[in-house]
């Protein structure tokens, strides 16, 4: 039996939030962290990671992918999410409320068509990760 390297649980639970949050996509979560994956503590947590979707039966949609930043910022847990094929669209910061940005300018915009998965998306990972 393969036991999951330190961090893979922390991936897996995040691609479960993504399937239930972005459906009917399936995900996967790579860590593109230039630190290691196992600074999660909830002292030092730094990531970076990219969500891949796929449909149910397994074809690639990078259109859907996206990049999430996982950060503290003072004693506060921050998310960003954003599509990495499409730099120019807004993109979601959440601490304890949701914003968007315009991802040129930095100043605050409107939730894009969709914007509100991602929202339940950010609200659903930084409840699981703060209860950690």
């Amino acid at each position: 039996m393969h036991t999951p390297e330190p961090g893979q649980n922390l991936l897996m639970e995040i691609a479960q939030a993504c399937d239930y949050c972005l459906k009917p996509w399936r995900h996967s979560v790579i860590d593109i962290s230039c630190d290691s994956i196992y600074k999660t503590t909830p002292e030092a947590m730094d990531l970076t990671l990219r969500v891949e979707s796929r449909s149910v039966e397994g074809q690639r949609y990078p259109e859907h992918d996206l990049e999430v930043e996982i950060f503290k910022s003072g004693n506060d847990l921050s998310i960003t999410l954003s599509w990495a094929a499409f730099p120019d669209k807004p993109i979601l910061w959440h601490g304890k409320h949701s914003i968007w940005m315009d991802s040129i300018s930095g100043m605050r915009s409107h939730a894009p068509d969709g914007g509100s998965s991602l929202e339940a998306l950010a609200r659903r990972l930084r409840s699981s990760l703060l209860i950690e």
